[in-house]
Formats: structure tokens, C-alpha cells, sequence
């Protein structure tokens, strides 16, 4: 597995990253929790180093699952990008962020103690608070890491002012955010602030939740514990729309002698070397057709190839509901 830097100041990671949010039940569907461990277990046989996950995920069940799953390896075989912040509801549903300094380290300790460790690689807020200055959280995760307790500050989900200032306070190694070839609005503005500033990209919903991996049909949704059918993409008449373009994006794969989730990665991973692709695998078998997209290499006839396929612009829907949209940094 090849490594890539996350920005100027951020650490070697590999070529891809796993995403392990689908792993906890009520995202994508139910888990089987020795497949979810076993999962994790083979991409870090197969070199796979960066590892996400937010102490929201099943109300911190994703942290001790990885906790889990990671207990005996070498703490310097891998690094963890945690995001915190997101505030939940018994019973379901989110009532907003915090993101006050002392809400940092809160939640921080009690990330460290879920996941079993003595610090975390990245630290992120999950989504912007409007009510605290993207300085003061900044100033927080600074201090956390002056303390060891975290390795490098991290953004998620916001646009390109705000990474201007996070970044003047202390330097942010990455900007997760979801980039795919159907979610592309980080390309005018965003993009361009993070390379001016050297800071990375994870990216993550590179195959926009399923719905590019070619294996997504309309007969899965509503099925239990999948919360897809909420949103926009999956739903009536955008989802047939979006499928066709994913049946465009087939062929070319085929041509190539690879699968649609492997094309749709490798897109991601070649626009540009700064860029890490998160993939949100929850099973072997789907971690095991992930992993040859790190080594596919895609010519300049093959990148003109899939933009006629799948152009962009070209799906229908919002990425996420509508009342979740206004939580992003930027549109779709």
C-alpha cells in the first residue's frame, strides 16, 4: 500500500483510509459485529493505516467496537481520525453541535477511553457550531495537543473562510469532506484554499453511500437499518436517474477491466496526490474489492471517458436531507 502525506504539516497515511461508520447498525443496515472486527482486521494486513470514526457513530458504539478490533496492535501501526461534537437524542435524532472548549475535551476523554488508547491522530469537530468561533475549538484541540493527547487538528464539512481561520490558529493537517463523482461542489472554491494553504483532503462518500458502487439497487431501501431512503439520491425518480449514470459508469469500467466501485475510487484518488479516499467498506468482501483501486491508474482518455458518463452535475437530489444540508460547508 502506498502512503500519502495529508498536507503540509500532517502525517503519512495510506493511499486509502477506512471509513467505519457503516460498521455501527442503523446507518446502512445491520452489522455483524465479528465481520465488522474481522474487516477492520484485514485492512490493516493489507497496509491500510488511517482509520475514521466520531464518537456519534451508535452513540459512541463505533469507538468500542474499533476499540475492539484494535486492541494488541502496535499503537504505531495505525492512526485514528476521530470527529466529535454532534449532540443526539434518546430515541434518535440530533439537537445541534457543540463545539465550546470544554466540550472538546470532554468528549475527547471519553473518546480516548472507548477507544482504548492514549491519543488520537486526527481530531475534528463534526460539523461547524454556529454559536462558537471556529478559533476558540482550534484553540482547544491546540492545547489538547500540546498536552499529547492529540497528534494534529483536523476539519470536517466546511467551507473555505472557515478553514482560512482554524488554519491561521494552529495548521490543520486535513479537510474531510465528501467528494465523489457525483459530489463535486468542493472543486471551485475549497480545493483550491486547501492546496493554497497545504492542507489535505479525506474524502469520504466516494461511492455516495452505495449509490455508485454498482451493487445499490432501489429493492434495498427501506430495508432495516438502512437510513438511506431518506435521502434525496435514493428516493422515486432521482434514484433512477442516478442509476443510469451509474449503469454509464459500468461500461467504461468494464472496458478497463475493473468494477464500478473501483473506477469511482481510483477517480477520486487521481485528482490529486493530496487527496485521500475514505472508503466506508463493512465487509471483507467489499474491503477486498476496494483495495485494487489504490494501484489503478487512470490515463487522461480514461478520466474524459467517465466525465461523458457521468458528467458533472449530472445526479439528481441532495446528498442529504434538506434540513442536514445547512449543517455542510458546501452544497452537493
Amino acid at each position: 500500500m502506498q502512503t500519502r502525506t495529508l498536507g503540509t504539516d500532517g502525517p503519512a497515511v495510506s493511499t486509502l483510509g477506512l471509513g467505519a461508520m457503516g460498521m455501527t447498525d442503523g446507518v446502512y443496515g445491520n452489522n455483524d459485529r465479528a465481520e465488522s472486527i474481522a474487516t477492520v482486521h484485514a485492512a490493516l494486513d493489507a497496509g491500510l493505516t488511517l482509520i475514521d470514526t466520531s464518537d456519534h457513530y451508535g452513540a459512541g458504539h463505533n469507538e468500542m467496537l474499533l476499540g475492539e478490533a484494535l486492541r494488541g496492535r502496535p499503537r504505531d501501526s495505525y492512526l485514528l481520525s476521530v470527529k466529535f461534537g454532534a449532540l443526539l437524542q434518546p430515541g434518535g435524532g440530533f439537537s445541534g453541535q457543540d463545539n465550546r472548549p470544554a466540550a472538546v475535551k470532554n468528549f475527547l476523554i471519553h473518546s480516548l477511553t472507548r477507544l482504548g488508547v492514549d491519543h488520537v491522530d486526527i481530531y475534528r469537530p463534526a460539523r461547524l457550531d454556529p454559536d462558537v468561533p471556529i478559533e476558540e475549538t482550534v484553540g482547544a484541540i491546540k492545547e489538547m495537543i500540546d498536552a499529547g493527547y492529540v497528534r494534529h487538528v483536523g476539519l470536517s464539512e466546511v467551507g473555505a473562510d472557515t478553514i482560512r481561520r482554524a488554519h491561521a490558529v494552529h495548521p490543520v493537517a486535513d479537510l474531510q469532506i465528501e467528494y465523489s463523482l457525483i459530489s463535486r461542489a468542493v472543486e471551485p472554491e475549497v480545493l483550491p484554499t486547501l492546496r493554497e494553504l497545504g492542507i489535505g483532503m479525506t474524502a469520504y462518500g466516494v461511492l455516495s453511500r452505495g449509490l455508485i458502487s454498482g451493487h445499490w439497487s432501489a429493492a434495498g431501501t427501506g430495508r432495516p437499518g438502512d437510513n438511506r431512503g431518506r435521502m434525496p439520491r435514493f428516493q422515486g425518480e432521482n434514484a433512477e436517474h442516478n442509476l443510469a449514470l451509474v449503469e454509464a459508469l459500468r461500461r467504461v469500467a468494464e472496458a478497463k477491466g475493473a468494477t464500478v466501485a473501483q473506477l469511482a475510487i481510483a477517480w477520486v484518488a487521481a485528482q490529486g496526490e493530496d487527496i485521500v479516499p475514505v472508503v466506508g467498506a463493512r465487509t471483507r468482501t467489499r474491503l477486498s474489492e476496494a483495495l485494487p483501486a489504490a494501484d489503478l491508474k487512470l490515463s487522461a482518455a480514461d478520466l474524459e471517458e467517465i466525465e461523458k458518463a457521468v458528467p458533472k452535475g449530472a445526479a439528481r437530489g441532495d446528498r442529504y436531507p434538506t434540513a442536514m444540508m445547512s449543517s455542510v460547508g458546501v452544497g452537493n
